[in-house]
């Protein structure tokens, strides 16, 4: 059932979604402490190891993360799935182990290569352990997301931002610790709830790593290499760039319009959080298809209002949370959370190519958006400092999205809803141009987001069968007199959402229960 589907992807992500949302406001909320306890060059040399951790984490993986969604959905009984969950972690616990060795070895030469000098060289030796432990932690949560357990997921996740406040705070505001106690306060909390994880699961992690499910694994994931790789690039790379071309203060200023932009990224980890066990676990090609289609379109449709909504409300964001110097972050918002939205899109469409197991072309979809990258790194970061790094990511994650598209639709294709996505995206571009332009004031920033889904209203972006729903929600009367959506087997209600999806990207908006029998799915 479609409906059944969608409903159980949006509990999920609606629980993933709560998560990540305290997460990130507690993480938001942290800038005044942030900006008031470190400089704008202490502020720039954590985001510039935090970069540097995430293509490390992707390199050390080698796909296995990834692998280990497929691979456990394949697997025929429970002591299959085992055998996945126990590869996978000392797989990771190795790779993970191996890292931070090298980082604590070569920890000053990784200093004078990053800043020039030896004096941060603790400071990149925290950031390994964090490395060790973001690794490690990830593995095991991600046996709460293929088990659907999003509620045990949530509560790890909240346990571990407690903690990692408590600790960020005592050891920047209270005991002064500068920018190696924000490293070291990321880490406590992660730590802490790991080994609580570790003890939990003791009995699912036996000492047994099967080499021929591990070439398997290998096999599906090491071209996801190159491919996250490329992504690192597009999303980290313009920090490194900063840092060469306008110094650490711009890109500390940058990282902060990074931040506040961040809150799009919310519904990309409820999403990415969810997504992979959700799309792996329908066993129907012709259901996962229909299915991957609405996804899409809500999806995007979500992202463009919420995009919207920042880009207006950004600069009294920056204000709130930030001081004075750091006010000229807000410019850079609007550009990033489309950015963003483009990479949430690339996401649900890449998850085709997950499921036909044709992961060896991913790079080069991904190589190309990231050669565009740098390119337009190159380019616009000398005369337009953070406005042109912030041009170039969004750039580049539209042409990956384009790219996804034509390679996905070639192994696995799926008729997504072009039109309604178009008018999705159009509108909430036009009216975050409209208001930048005329600069609006507060009261005007809240009319312009109010205004988005009525003016969708207007344009034809709703099905029929969903105007009937928002009138029933808002106690509106109905024209069919509420019997179009119920049949005697209960599908009817889907039968008709999927056919006037059809129908609307071919022009038509004819409820297909007034042309004749709904056709069977």
């Amino acid at each position: 059932m479609l409906a059944g589907q969608l409903w159980r992807l949006g509990k999920h992500s609606a629980i993933y979604g709560l998560g990540a949302v305290v997460s990130r406001l507690i993480g938001v909320f942290l800038l005044p402490v942030v900006t008031r306890y470190l400089t704008r060059a202490d502020v720039g040399a954590v985001e510039t190891l935090l970069s540097l951790s995430v293509v490390l984490v992707i390199v050390l993986r080698m796909g296995i993360s990834m692998a280990f969604f497929r691979f456990y959905f394949d697997a025929e009984d429970d002591a299959g799935r085992t055998t996945v969950v126990r590869t996978s972690f000392w797989f990771t616990m190795t790779m993970a182990t191996f890292g931070l060795v090298a980082g604590w070895i070569f920890a000053t030469q990784i200093s004078n290569l990053l800043f020039t000098t030896d004096s941060r060289a603790n400071l990149v030796r925290a950031a390994f352990v964090l490395l060790w432990a973001q690794m490690n932690y990830e593995q095991l949560t991600s046996l709460f997301r293929v088990e659907e357990r999003s509620v045990s997921y949530v509560a790890a996740t909240l346990v571990n931002v407690i903690i990692t406040v408590v600790s960020t705070i005592l050891l920047v505001a209270v005991w002064h610790k500068g920018a190696i106690g924000v490293i070291v306060g990321n880490f406590t909390g992660t730590l802490a709830v790991y080994f609580v994880l570790l003890a939990y699961r003791r009995f699912q992690l036996g000492l047994e790593f099967d080499r021929g499910l591990f070439r398997q694994m290998q096999h599906f994931g090491l071209p996801l290499v190159p491919s996250g790789i490329a992504l690192w690039v597009i999303d980290l790379s313009d920090r490194f760039f900063l840092v060469r071309m306008k110094g650490l203060a711009e890109n500390g200023l940058y990282s902060i319009g990074v931040r506040i932009s961040t809150a799009i990224l919310l519904l990309l980890i409820a999403l990415r959080t969810a997504w992979p066990a959700f799309a792996f676990s329908i066993k129907d090609d012709n259901e996962a298809k229909r299915t991957y289609g609405f996804v899409l379109t809500y999806v995007v449709y979500a992202a463009c209002w919420l995009s919207l909504a920042l880009s207006l409300f950004a600069p009294w964001l920056v204000r709130l949370l930030t001081t004075p110097r750091f006010y000229r972050a807000s410019e850079v918002v609007p550009l990033l959370v489309f950015g963003g939205t483009a990479f949430i899109a690339f996401n649900v469409m890449s998850i085709g190519i997950g499921r036909a197991k044709r992961t060896q072309f991913n790079w080069v979809v991904t190589g190309a958006a990231a050669a565009v990258n740098v390119g337009l790194n190159f380019v616009l970061i000398p005369p337009y400092g953070i406005i042109g790094a912030a041009i170039s990511t969004l750039v580049a994650y539209v042409v990956m999205f384009l790219g996804m598209t034509v390679r996905a639709q070639q192994v696995f294709p799926v008729p997504y809803q072009w039109r309604r996505l178009a008018l999705a995206s159009g509108t909430a571009v036009g009216l975050t141009v409209l208001g930048k332009a005329i600069d609006v004031p507060f009261a005007g920033a809240v009319a312009l987001t109010a205004v988005y889904p009525l003016l969708l209203l207007g344009l034809g972006f709703y099905l029929p069968v969903e105007r009937r729903r928002l009138l029933a929600l808002v106690g509106l009367p109905r024209r069919d007199g509420g019997q179009a959506e119920h049949g005697p087997d209960g599908r009817v209600l889907e039968e008709v959402v999927v056919e006037e999806a059809v129908n609307a990207d071919r022009g038509e908006d004819e409820p297909a229960g007034e042309r004749g029998q709904a056709r069977q799915v």
